[in-house]
């Protein structure tokens, strides 16, 4: 991946996003687009942020039957964001008819987006997970036995927590992409997270890209914050 740290655009319309985006100038970003604001705004915040030259993860955590979903992904496809997820509780057929749709929707002479699969929520605690879900094995093995799934459907990657990133990297490979929210600085509240880590502990343990969200949008000064997560992110100490 180009640029390793991605920014959760958590605002509720375009024009809380736009406004925030003026604090970097021209910099160029990762942007996940969420729920929230796809659900609000459409397809078209997807093409207003790719217009300004930003990467864009479009995070919806696609789960559904494999024809809905292979539909979906196919119409997500013509959107050209750069990477798309999907839960890996879906099923393997599930997770091979979304690479099949993002296949077809992707136009000749283009990269198709990259797609990871979703294992445990980085807001589940293993406790939670036993309880609510039913699965007796440890939080650890549930996310690698996702992760196993999701690769052999042909994922390019996983959605994890950071404590998991270094036992997927190495029964999976370097190749295969942990990505990995709940980053917060030493300072920072973990709000509803559960399962937190700060850049260099997501560095150290091999992480793909690490996703950052109210630290940054909420924070009074948002491209110093940014710069704070990149130079932890980078070893770069001030």
């Amino acid at each position: 991946m180009d640029k390793s740290i991605i920014i959760a655009l958590d605002f509720a319309g375009k024009n809380e996003v736009f406004r925030f985006l003026e604090n970097f100038g021209d910099e160029k970003l990762f942007l996940k687009v969420g729920m929230e604001l796809f659900y609000q705004e459409g397809p078209g915040i997807i093409h207003d942020l790719k217009a300004q030259g930003h990467d864009i993860f479009l995070d919806l955590k696609l789960h559904d039957i494999p024809n809905t979903v292979g539909s979906a992904m196919k119409g997500l496809a013509r959107l050209g964001c750069d990477l798309v997820n999907v839960h890996a509780a879906g099923g393997k057929e599930m997770m091979e008819a979304a690479l099949e749709g993002l296949e077809a929707g992707t136009g000749a002479g283009q990269a198709r987006p990259a797609c990871l699969a979703v294992t445990q929520l980085t807001s589940t605690s293993e406790e939670q997970m036993k309880k609510e879900q039913l699965i007796n094995v440890t939080l650890e093995e549930s996310v690698l036995h996702y992760a196993s799934l999701a690769k052999q459907a042909g994922m390019d990657g996983v959605v994890c927590s950071t404590f998991e990133a270094r036992p997927i990297t190495q029964v999976l490979g370097n190749s295969f992409l942990t990505v990995t929210p709940g980053i917060r600085l030493k300072s920072d509240d973990v709000q509803d997270q559960k399962r937190v880590a700060t850049p260099e502990f997501a560095k150290s343990e091999g992480a793909s890209a690490i996703v950052v969200g109210r630290s940054i949008t909420k924070s009074e000064n948002p491209l110093e914050k940014y710069i704070m997560f990149k130079q932890s992110w980078e070893g770069v100490h001030q």
